[in-house]
């Protein structure tokens, strides 16, 4: 089975995460996209970051209506802090015959040559890259790259940080979300 790695804060899940996982789910080779949420680091405490568990619960609401995409909270368990290529190992140790790949937009693939053993990533390892505006270019290493698939997906300018600001501000923000995670929020009161 081919699994499409989708990591993030996901603070808050919205639906440009979904439709580029859903649009990956449904247009590439990838059987799946797992939602991994990205658990807060112990040395780094940001106000507007929600807890785990609380994140976690808005991908399982935003995902439980797809067949294709899934809630992953794998990085919980691993050490902190914690790399891309420490999660591969993990995945591959636990799920020997999945074949993982990455997703990540194109202002990360622009990092990419500054993560932690990105060259073991690149060869074992497929990388979705979807599009994204944004500054800078792109290292000339991963152009045409073998392992490197640019896929057309829709270009989505929205943004958690976006999201949490508009509802700080009181502004309605229920299209930029699914149904039931809108609903979460607003009970239990977050980001005001």
């Amino acid at each position: 089975m081919k699994i499409g790695l989708y990591f993030g804060t996901f603070n808050p899940i919205h639906v440009g995460h979904l439709t580029i996982a859903n649009h990956l789910a449904e247009h590439s080779d990838l059987d799946q996209v797992w939602f991994v949420v990205t658990p807060l680091s112990p040395f780094k405490k940001k106000s507007s970051l929600l807890d785990n568990y609380q994140r976690l619960e808005m991908v399982h609401l935003a995902t439980k209506d797809y067949d294709k995409l899934r809630p992953s909270d794998i990085e919980f368990s691993l050490k902190q802090p914690n790399y891309t290529i420490d999660t591969l190992t993990y995945l591959f140790e636990k799920h020997p015959d999945y074949d993982f790949s990455l997703i990540m937009g194109e202002d990360n693939l622009k990092s990419l040559h500054k993560w932690k053993n990105y060259e073991l990533i690149l060869e074992n390892h497929s990388i979705y890259v979807y599009p994204r505006l944004s500054e800078g270019s792109i290292d000339t290493q991963f152009n045409d790259h073998p392992k490197i698939v640019k896929v057309d997906a829709p270009i989505m300018q929205l943004s958690s940080t976006f999201i949490r600001n508009e509802i700080k501000d009181r502004k309605n923000v229920r299209p930029m979300l699914p149904e039931n995670v809108w609903q979460f929020l607003d009970e239990m009161n977050f980001y005001r």
